[in-house]
């Protein structure tokens, strides 16, 4: 990512040790918003998403409608979500399809990792995780408005490039 930190969306523009307005100053290689008073250094970290990829017996993929309030809204994405502070990642994946589909899952293995650039105040490093159905009834809920399964070939807009990426890989890796 470019540009000056005291730029960026959400950057902190002071001190929340002791209120003191942050400047931006060399630190560890990077320039970071910095505290002139006490020292305190904004060491800025992404936020940690995890998402599920559930295909079907018939090969088609579970994706979900954003609803209103989220990023995005009206466009289709895979069961996905924050991962809480001290909540363990396949836990939170198992939360977010359960939170998002109503369907319960074994959580596999991961499938695929990327940095996400699509909103610069919310920068995040996602985690998809490949699941197994083992129990629930398909009803979207939380922040999603519907949750259906999609064929690989015929995906309805999707509000994220990474999803596609994943779809894509797991498909042409010997799915159908």
């Amino acid at each position: 990512m470019s540009g000056h930190p005291d730029l960026w969306p959400g950057e902190f523009r002071f001190c929340p040790m002791c209120g003191t307005r942050l400047v931006p100053r060399s630190v560890a290689g990077r320039v970071r918003m910095t505290c002139g008073s006490c020292e305190w250094v904004h060491f800025r970290d992404p936020g940690v998403g995890a998402a599920v990829v559930v295909f079907d017996d018939r090969g088609r993929v579970l994706l979900v409608r954003r609803g209103p309030g989220s990023s995005r809204a009206g466009l289709w994405s895979l069961p996905a979500g924050y991962v809480d502070y001290g909540e363990e990642i396949r836990a939170a994946a198992a939360r977010e399809l359960r939170e998002e589909t109503g369907l319960i899952a074994e959580i596999g293995d991961v499938v695929w990792v990327s940095t996400n650039f699509h909103d610069p105040a919310k920068v995040t490093v996602g985690v998809w995780f490949e699941a197994r159905v083992t129990g629930g009834i398909l009803v979207a809920g939380d922040d999603a408005v519907e949750a259906r399964y999609f064929p690989p070939g015929a995906l309805p807009e999707l509000a994220f490039p990474a999803d596609a990426e994943v779809i894509a890989a797991l498909v042409g890796g010997g799915r159908s």
